[in-house]
């Protein structure tokens, strides 16, 4: 249960509830205008046959220059692709075919 917080003037406020009481109903609520269009980026899927651990070639492309392994807005993979690519690379760093970081 949460105590609550006395100020210099005495009053005693809710820890949470006076930040959220201060900015809550200043904020404009604006509708979106039904006039302008909507901007939809079309996803560019990336054809890959097999995703294996052994082809360190391809899982590079997938690895950052300090080791990391990129999110999917930046591979353009689908989810299902990223989770393959994901596990190849960890395969691979532990069989030791890619460093774990770049030192």
């Amino acid at each position: 249960m949460r105590q609550p917080m006395t100020d210099r003037r005495g009053d005693s406020r809710d820890r949470r509830g006076d930040s959220r009481d201060r900015r809550g109903d200043s904020r404009d609520h604006r509708q979106p205008d039904p006039n302008r269009r909507t901007f939809r980026r079309r996803r560019r899927s990336v054809k890959l046959e097999s995703i294996d651990y052994k082809d360190v070639d391809l899982l590079r492309q997938f690895i950052s220059e300090r080791s990391k392994i990129l999110p999917r807005r930046f591979t353009r993979l689908s989810a299902k692709q990223q989770r393959e690519v994901t596990r190849a690379i960890k395969r691979a760093r532990n069989m030791a075919l890619l460093p774990f970081s770049d030192h």
